[in-house]
Parts: structure tokens; C-alpha cells; sequence
């Protein structure tokens, strides 16, 4: 019997000691943008108003994490109704048809200094391609509702065309080049 306790001990403790943490968006202290060059002489910044997404962890730190996020392209936002509606017609992001920007974490690589790159699958309209994004890691704090919160920002570039967002595929008015900025807080779960 004693055995028997003791051998369900070790696996209740090993079970602990490998638990996974997820940590789920906290959208007032988070944000999808982006810009990109118009006219090659100024640009457009943007952000997507809906998301979603969480990151699981072993412990308080991103490596070995796993990401897993969503957007929502149907609620692009410029500022511009017109220019956001001609955004999510079949010339750019045809939401009718792709209604979620996809993007899984296949593994995280910890550099230094609070860095890492995170390679993974991207999904934009009928395309999925391998990314690495570099991300810096805030860390974790609590709250004022006394929950643990975790921080990470990215920053990155695509080509739209590699995405079949082929409008203006000279890129004189709209550039090919996009440049994404990714401001994530996460509540712990």
C-alpha cells in the first residue's frame, strides 16, 4: 500500500511539474496593427478591431510556447469606411470568402536579452507560409485584479503578394511590403 501511495505521489508531483500554463488575450491591453507605404510616399497605418489568441507555456518564460492566434479581417480599420470596405472585398482580404488571418507558433527559439524567434504557419486568405517573427518577451506581472499577466510585442514584415493580395501588384500605389506591429497582454487562465 505504501508503494502504491507513494507511486501516485511521484505522478501527481511529475503531473505539476510539467503543467502547461495558457495565457488568453486581453484585448483592452492589446492590439493587431499595421502600415504600409502608399504612393510610395507616405503611408496608411491600420489595425485589425477583433482577435483572439493564447499562449501556452511551461512556467513563466516562452520557451518551448506555444501560439496560437486569430484575426478577424472583416473589422480592418484605417479610419477610412471606404477604404476599409474596398480592403475587404476580393481586391485584398475577401473576407466573405477568408474570414480569419491565422497564425501557429511551431517553436520558439531563445536568443538573448529577453528575445526570441518564433517560427511558424501564417494563414492569409488560401495561403499558409513559414514565418519567423522576432518577439520580445516583457514578462509577467499582476494586475490591479491581482492576476498574473504576461507581455509580448513582435514586429514584422510580409510581402501581400505572397498572400494573394495581388491589387496593384507593381506596388506604385500600394506597396508590396507590409509592416506588422503585434502588442499582446495576456491574462493567465
Amino acid at each position: 500500500m505504501k508503494k502504491v501511495l507513494l507511486s501516485f505521489v511521484f505522478v501527481l508531483v511529475g503531473m505539476f511539474s510539467f503543467a502547461q500554463n495558457t495565457w488568453r488575450v486581453d484585448y483592452a491591453h492589446s492590439s493587431v496593427n499595421f502600415n504600409i507605404k502608399h504612393m510610395g510616399i507616405s503611408f496608411v497605418q491600420g489595425r485589425f478591431d477583433k482577435f483572439d489568441g493564447e499562449i501556452s507555456t511551461k512556467e513563466n518564460v516562452l520557451d518551448d510556447a506555444k501560439f496560437d492566434f486569430v484575426a478577424f479581417p472583416e473589422t480592418i480599420n484605417t479610419g477610412i469606411e471606404q477604404r476599409d470596405s474596398h480592403l475587404k472585398s476580393a481586391d485584398f482580404f475577401d473576407t466573405a470568402k477568408f474570414p480569419e488571418i491565422k497564425f501557429t507558433g511551431v517553436s520558439v527559439l531563445n536568443e538573448k536579452n529577453k528575445t526570441y524567434t518564433l517560427e511558424g504557419k501564417l494563414t492569409i486568405k488560401d495561403v499558409t507560409k513559414e514565418i519567423s517573427i522576432p518577439v520580445t518577451f516583457g514578462g509577467v506581472a499582476k494586475n490591479q485584479k491581482g492576476q498574473e499577466v504576461l507581455g509580448v510585442q513582435a514586429k514584422f514584415t510580409i510581402n501581400r503578394l505572397d498572400y494573394n493580395i495581388k491589387y496593384d501588384p507593381t506596388g506604385a500605389g500600394v506597396a508590396k511590403d507590409v509592416e506588422v506591429s503585434l502588442f499582446f497582454e495576456l491574462v493567465k487562465q
